[in-house]
């Protein structure tokens, strides 16, 4: 059983043309051997681009990606032959599998920000896929709403992964499953301080491995995006 708190302030920047990046696991020349994956978790990035700007074309296998749409809208299209717009509040699965090429960029219409988490899969070897949804229940009130996993309009190729996102209000408490690993990320607002923690902000992140439920409370609006995994093996 333990408890980890990631400082956002800790994680790896990248900046390039219309692209500020924030990695919080190893990634290209950001290499940190404590931080290579969190059970099949590998990659969990933050993103911001420019209108019109982000990933141009490139491959991906063996990798199961799941993309949150923050705020703007992202265009991704890929070689399955999917052209979508991804709006705020919507997400998508890219089960890369044997190969796929994509690319990702900002709509020409403004700024985007997406939150991008990328699973080892149980079959890398699968055909690849896409599919996608917009989340209308993800309101203050509606506590964790599935999205990703047995619960969620979305599947993903990881047995007992499992992904949900809560929108509180201020002072609004939501409750963090007891699973083998848990990953609690908040893409914007902030927890109040608690028996696990100073408070948390925007960019921060808690990480739990075989712990019990735990309850949260925001201090002010915040979404908060939570993973769950079965096994704490990885």
């Amino acid at each position: 059983m333990s408890v980890e708190i990631r400082r956002g302030s800790t994680r790896f920047v990248e900046r390039s043309p219309g692209r500020l990046s924030h990695h919080a696991f190893s990634f290209g020349e950001h290499y940190d051997p404590a931080r290579l994956s969190f059970g099949p978790m590998v990659c969990h990035d933050d993103h911001l681009l420019g209108s019109g700007r982000g990933f141009e074309e490139h491959p991906h296998s063996g990798l199961e990606i799941v993309t949150w749409v923050v705020a703007g809208s992202l265009v991704h299209e890929d070689s399955t032959g999917t052209a979508v717009e991804l709006t705020a509040g919507s997400c998508g699965v890219l089960s890369a599998g044997s190969g796929v090429r994509h690319s990702e960029l900002a709509s020409a219409g403004g700024s985007a920000r997406f939150v991008q988490v990328w699973l080892r899969p149980d079959d890398p070897s699968r055909d690849p896929s896409y599919d996608r949804v917009p989340v209308e229940g993800a309101v203050p009130g509606a506590g964790l709403v599935p999205v990703v996993g047995d619960d969620g309009p979305l599947g993903v190729g990881v047995a007992g992964a499992s992904y949900g996102v809560a929108r509180l209000g201020g002072n609004e408490s939501v409750e963090l499953p007891a699973a083998g690993r848990v990953h609690a990320y908040l893409a914007s607002g902030a927890l109040l301080r608690s028996s696990l923690a100073e408070p948390l902000h925007a960019g921060d992140a808690f990480l739990f491995t075989d712990e019990p439920a735990h309850t949260v409370t925001a201090g002010v609006p915040t979404e908060l995006h939570v993973w769950t995994f079965a096994s704490v093996a990885g």
